[in-house]
Formats: C-alpha cells, sequence, structure tokens
C-alpha cells in the first residue's frame, strides 16, 4: 500500500484529488493538510511514502515545506502538484530534492503513473520537466547548478546512472552489467556523493544537463 499525504491550502482541490486517489489501487491517502506547517506537524506521527505537494500555500509554502521535508523526513518523496509552469521553480524544486513536478492539470492516468514511479524508482519526470532539462535551461549564465564540482564518473558508474535514468530496478542494472545487487548500490551511493544530487531524481537531472542522458 503506498500511503500518500496530500497538501494543499484549496479545500476543494484536496477533495477531488482525494476522491480521485481513493479510486486507484493500492493507493491510501492518509494525510490532508491546508498548509506546510501542518503538513510537517502531522508527519511526525503519521508514517507517508509520497507527499502531493502545491506550491502556493499559506504559513509555509511547498518550495520551503520540500526543504523541510528533505531534512527532516529524508525517507518521505516529495511530488509537486502546482499550477506553475515556469523553468524557474522546475529547476529549484529539483535541486531542493524534489522527487517528481506536474501540472494540476495533468490526465488522471499520468498521475497514478507519477505515483507508483516515485514510489518504485525514487522520481517522475513529466513531459514538461524533461523538455526543461532537454533546452538546457540549467545554466551558469541562467541558473546556477547547485550541484558540485565532482569527479570524472567511471564507466560503471556511467552504466549504473544510466540505468537509473531507464527507471530500472537495482536488480535489473545488476543484469544488465553482469554484477550482483549490492555493488550496483555501492556505485549509486557514490554517484549520490560525487554529483551532490540527493535522490534518484537529482541524478536523473544531472544525467540529461550533463548530456549523459536524453530521453
Amino acid at each position: 500500500m503506498i500511503r500518500l499525504a496530500l497538501a494543499d491550502d484549496q479545500r476543494l482541490f484536496r477533495y477531488g484529488m482525494s476522491m480521485l486517489l481513493r479510486d486507484m489501487a493500492g493507493v491510501q491517502v492518509v494525510l490532508e493538510c491546508a498548509n506546510g506547517e501542518e503538513l510537517l506537524t502531522a508527519l511526525k506521527n503519521t508514517p507517508v511514502d509520497i507527499v502531493l505537494l502545491d506550491l502556493e500555500m499559506p504559513v509555509l509554502d511547498g518550495i520551503e515545506t520540500t526543504k523541510r521535508i528533505k531534512q527532516d523526513f529524508p525517507q518521505v518523496k516529495v511530488l509537486i502538484l502546482s499550477t506553475h509552469d515556469e523553468d524557474k521553480f522546475i529547476t529549484h524544486l529539483m535541486e531542493l530534492g524534489a522527487n517528481g513536478y506536474m501540472l494540476k492539470n495533468a490526465e488522471p492516468d499520468e498521475i497514478d503513473t507519477a505515483i507508483r514511479s516515485v514510489h518504485a524508482n525514487g522520481f517522475y519526470f513529466s513531459e514538461l520537466v524533461s523538455r526543461v532539462m532537454l533546452h538546457g535551461l540549467v545554466k551558469k549564465k541562467q541558473v546556477k547548478p547547485t550541484f558540485n564540482e565532482i569527479d570524472p564518473l567511471s564507466e560503471r558508474e556511467l552504466e549504473v546512472l544510466r540505468g537509473i535514468c531507464t527507471e530500472c530496478t537495482t536488480t535489473e542494472i545488476a543484469e544488465k552489467v553482469f554484477v550482483s545487487p549490492r555493488p550496483v548500490d555501492f556505485h549509486r551511493n557514490n554517484l549520490l556523493l560525487k554529483t551532490g544530487a540527493r535522490n534518484a531524481a537529482g541524478l536523473v537531472v544531472y544525467a540529461m544537463t550533463n548530456g549523459i542522458y536524453t530521453p
């Protein structure tokens, strides 16, 4: 069962989204909150796998809430649901460690796909997010990346990174590169350390913006 929290200050949107989510197999809405502060308080007592998070909320907005979740509840994944399609929002939230970014007018099937992808693989990039990355909008002259200067990636690390980008599981990556799953986890951790990425979504952003992977 995938445990979801929904944080949005619009009661009608929360109600409609909650009804939609309850029709999805293997999904349970365990929290509904009107702002980020309310959500952070509730997360202390309620186990959650994924937070569906709005950006514009009173008291504590989605950007600050994402920062706090990643600091205080690193096991919780964040899927942004927003009306904002500007590049600056998308790139900034990805750099903060969000696991996915979607627009609120997305079709129900895409929302279902996004939730399951984030739960299984740690990330979901909509067509919009992929297009932003592919157009090279994260550049020094436009948006300064937060990734650290890194040592060159080894060939095996590149293979593992491409496997992550194509949503392969650890076992599937291990089979492709002819190793056991444990070395794959070792290389994944090295990739996080080298790139400064916070999670699998950050690794995909890094791969796309550096020409390692093109969807």
